[in-house]
């Protein structure tokens, strides 16, 4: 099989995504009042509503209305005052009554539209992305110095009510082939579930990937949902078909069920496209058909044959009326959009003088962000805040990322690091008493050993010499102990720079400042 970048040399990747998220923070389910609980004893949240049983009426959840025109707002949808819901009929044990409520043709949130900030190894897998200079266009993306911004519309944003869990006894990884017998657990239906469905304006599995994780940081911003991939309050299917470089037309698509993380939807995604360039290439035909992504086997196998509208026989909900959203509704919702991630990077790349690209990666994680603002309105204060903002915001992006990133679990308001903490490491670095060398390090003891950096400092003997005259005699010594490479140097041998530099910081035990150290043996060398 070829790999990601020779298949695009042939083939262009048509990508969509349908992206569902529980709306978690909510109390009750959308069409009736069980309490919505993860985790909860099977079946101990359910009513005669959301079991179907004969002559229940459902009765909408306004605060969930509320949450999905917030979600529309934050990707620039446009509301839509008048809709209505319709029965989805299908046969299958996780939906006892064996229809699920759901929007049809014209859902609340309607024609929006997020763009992608793409770089870095991201980046890379855009075909032929250096032939654009910055500032120019091709299709829906614009070059930039890092890598593109792609513009991703959004088609809707609709509403429908979760299904029960399938529990399967007995069969492989939990899945029903092979499963002795199956179970099932109708806490979750009803849920209050949105589905954002993307325009197929993505092109790459990275930016799949990029789209799904700002999703989540929107979602997490708003405040409607959990966004646990890992229990499935954020769960993403992905549609993918190839067409020949230049082509218009669109090929047939499969789909890729329930990606439940973001490595899995980039990684089931690029064998999916590999697969498909693999077929078309040996003349054979690619199938509309639902397919499982299985990270272990690392590859897509197929589920069933993909059902159309009309195989579910939509029509309207005659027990739900239709709904008309006044504009008073929808300014109320407005009125309660907090500061959204891309609003915090532009307003953190303004007010500390960061770059894009820093700001943009402080406000991947809410926690991440919350913290940096913590060490700002601290250094604020004392009035080194502007000073300080570029080295706390490369610890954090740097360091403490890995090391949260090697913990898997721990979050950053667990650890022992404070803004407090932060603030004395990098003014240790400022005031010339470490190296930036010498922060990562005291920074990693902090972690381990909850101690304060000056205590670490002071413990381990770190503090660096910055008196010119302690250094000048170091240095002096140091250059009449090697006079054949001052000479060689002074012929044009420059590199011995760091010879000279390690020579001293060896004499000195690793305590003097080697910004000084650089400046006196300039200085010598060249006189």
């Amino acid at each position: 099989m070829k790999t990601l970048e020779e298949v695009f040399e042939t083939w262009e990747a048509v990508i969509g995504l349908e992206v569902h998220a529980e709306l978690t923070t909510l109390q009750t389910k959308m069409f009736c009042g069980c309490k919505l609980e993860f985790g909860a004893a099977p079946n101990t949240h359910t009513c005669p509503v959301c079991l179907g049983l004969p002559g229940a009426l459902p009765v909408p959840n306004r605060a969930a209305i509320e949450s999905i025109c917030l979600a529309g707002l934050a990707t620039n949808c446009e509301i839509q005052k008048h809709s209505m819901f319709y029965r989805k009929n299908y046969m299958y044990p996780d939906m006892a009554k064996n229809f699920q409520t759901t929007q049809g043709p014209v859902a609340f949130c309607m024609h929006g539209h997020l763009d992608l900030d793409v770089d870095g190894a991201a980046a890379k897998e855009r075909y032929r992305l250096d032939d654009l200079k910055p500032g120019e266009q091709e299709g829906n993306i614009t070059r930039t110095d890092e890598g593109y911004v792609a513009h991703v519309g959004i088609e809707r944003i609709h509403m429908e009510e979760d299904a029960g869990k399938m529990v399967h006894i007995g069969g492989g990884e939990g899945r029903i082939a092979g499963a002795t017998h199956s179970l099932v657990d109708y806490n979750r239906a009803g849920t209050p579930l949105i589905e954002l469905v993307t325009l197929p304006d993505l092109r790459t599995p990275e930016e799949a990937r990029l789209f799904m994780q700002k999703l989540r940081q929107i979602y997490l911003a708003i405040g409607i949902s959990d966004c646990s991939m890992e229990e499935g309050s954020l769960r993403c299917d992905g549609n993918v078909s190839l067409r020949k470089r230049g082509a218009t037309g669109l090929g047939t698509k499969t789909e890729l069920k329930n990606m439940n993380s973001f490595k899995n939807l980039h990684d089931g995604l690029a064998y999916e496209i590999c697969r498909q360039a693999e077929v078309l290439e040996e003349g054979g035909v690619i199938y509309q058909e639902t397919r499982h992504w299985d990270p272990s086997a690392k590859r897509t196998i197929v589920m069933r044959v993909k059902e159309t509208a009309d195989d579910y026989r939509l029509f309207p909900e005659p027990d739900l009326a239709p709904y008309d959203l006044s504009d008073e509704f929808i300014a109320s919702v407005r009125a309660k959009l907090p500061e959204l991630p891309d609003q915090k990077a532009q307003r953190f790349a303004q007010s500390y003088g960061l770059s894009a690209y820093d700001a943009r990666h402080l406000v991947e994680h809410r926690a991440t962000a919350a913290f940096f603002e913590g060490c700002m309105d601290d250094a604020a204060q004392a009035g080194d805040g502007e000073k300080l903002a570029k080295p706390i915001a490369n610890l954090l992006i740097n360091d403490v990322t890995a090391y949260l990133n090697e913990n898997e679990g721990i979050q950053l308001d667990a650890t022992p690091l404070t803004p407090e903490r932060m603030l004395a490491l990098v003014r240790a670095v400022a005031e010339d008493a470490i190296s930036n060398k010498q922060a990562k390090e005291v920074l990693a003891v902090v972690l381990a050993e909850d101690k304060d950096p000056e205590v670490i400092i002071e413990e381990r003997g770190m503090k660096q010499v910055s008196d010119t005259g302690a250094i000048e005699a170091v240095v002096d010594a140091v250059l009449a102990e090697n006079p054949d490479k001052v000479e060689q140097y002074r012929g044009g041998k420059t590199g011995l720079m760091g010879f000279f530099v390690g020579q001293c910081m060896k004499a000195m035990q690793g305590q003097g400042n080697p910004k000084v150290i650089n400046e006196l043996l300039g200085q010598k060398l060249e006189g």
